[in-house]
């Protein structure tokens, strides 16, 4: 099995550091424009060029796991090439990602050297260990607001709400108890209405739970796959 993780809007691989570490094989895609390349400018955008860079490596038994826009990127995958992978995991994301106005706000008008942007963006890391912190920041400004803009522009188009009846392979839903961007309740609803779907809420996570409780996370992810044998 070949354990491939999406990353979601305005962010990295770095958001996946700890599974990477743990899953030895696995892979953590950086989307075009993250920093390199020109981001897509939609999520449909975004599979295709995704399912290429599978395509092209000829992963066999994928396993998809997406957090936030990666989740919509994913969701779009099982819907539409549901034969190409072995099942999916769903982190902090929805079936419709609407975005708060500030969070656009805060892309469009991001201060000086982007200051007021980078400073809101480091608040969804206070949970991460303090030693991942300089990393995160350097990160964040080499992808920047205006990608990150683009990308949440592409959630608010998103919506696939009255089409998860549709996909029919093994599901894990995992949500922080204490995400406000992607709350509990789109966990919720995907997993009422996804037929395979088991879901985790993670005590004390927020947004980058994978990074916050990564243990609880890669234990669950390791039960998962376990299931997929």
């Amino acid at each position: 099995m070949k354990l491939v993780f999406l990353h979601g809007a305005g962010s990295s691989s770095l958001s996946y550091y700890y599974q990477l570490r743990h899953f030895r094989n696995s892979k953590a895609i950086d989307l075009p424009g993250h920093s390199t390349g020109t981001a897509c400018t939609n999520i449909d955008e975004y599979l295709q060029w995704v399912r290429g860079f599978i395509t092209a490596r000829r992963y066999k038994n994928v396993v998809l796991c997406g957090h936030s826009m990666g989740g919509a990127i994913t969701l779009l995958y099982a819907l539409r090439y549901p034969e190409e992978l072995k099942g999916i995991i769903l982190l902090g994301t929805g079936a419709r990602l609407k975005v708060a106005d500030e969070y656009l706000d805060i892309c469009r008008k991001p201060g000086p050297d982007n200051s007021k942007w980078l400073n809101k963006h480091m608040k969804n890391f206070k949970g991460v260990p303090e030693d991942m912190h300089p990393v995160i920041t350097q990160r964040a400004l080499e992808v920047g607001p205006d990608v990150e803009l683009n990308d949440l522009l592409a959630c608010n188009q998103f919506d696939v709400m009255d089409q998860l009846g549709k996909i029919n392979l093994p599901v894990k839903v995992m949500c922080g108890s204490d995400d406000e961007m992607t709350p509990v309740k789109y966990s919720d609803y995907l997993t009422e209405n996804i037929k395979n779907a088991r879901e985790t809420i993670i005590p004390g996570g927020t947004h980058y739970v994978q990074m916050e409780k990564y243990k609880k996370v890669n234990e669950e992810i390791e039960e998962f796959l376990a299931s997929l044998k």
